[in-house]
């Protein structure tokens, strides 16, 4: 997962890129076209957007880049990660060399994720 600050992202270009309300079924979404879906934490207690991205990438198949943006904290980023973000906008008073350590924590999951299907017991060496 790539973490990035408002300083990354000022200069992004807007083409293909479809800004997705915490509150829209995405299943209603045209997503021919689209590049990036960035969807929106608007305090760090809603989690409807991990819903959204489980749904984009598994149900969907969305292959593109998901950016997770608002109030994004660090000790979230593992769950986004396994939910198929891709990309995560960081709160400014957050710091992303913690946030890198703690994507590193864990070497895999038991269970499988968004975006990698198989449970580790099914896992051939």
């Amino acid at each position: 997962m790539k973490l990035l600050t408002a300083q990354d992202i000022a200069a992004d270009s807007a083409e293909g890129v479809l800004a997705v309300a915490n509150d829209t079924d995405v299943q209603t979404l045209e997503l021919a076209g689209v590049q990036r879906i960035e969807l929106v934490f608007p305090k760090f207690a809603d989690g409807r957007a991990f819903s959204q991205a489980f749904e984009l990438r598994r149900r969907l198949g969305f292959a593109g880049m998901i950016r997770a943006t608002g109030d994004v904290l660090v000790d979230q980023l593992v769950q986004m990660q396994r939910c198929g973000f891709s990309e995560a906008v960081l709160r400014a008073d957050q710091d992303p060399a913690v946030g890198h350590k703690l994507l590193q924590h864990y070497s895999g999951f038991y269970q499988g994720d968004a975006t990698d299907l198989q449970p580790r017991f099914a896992k051939t060496a």
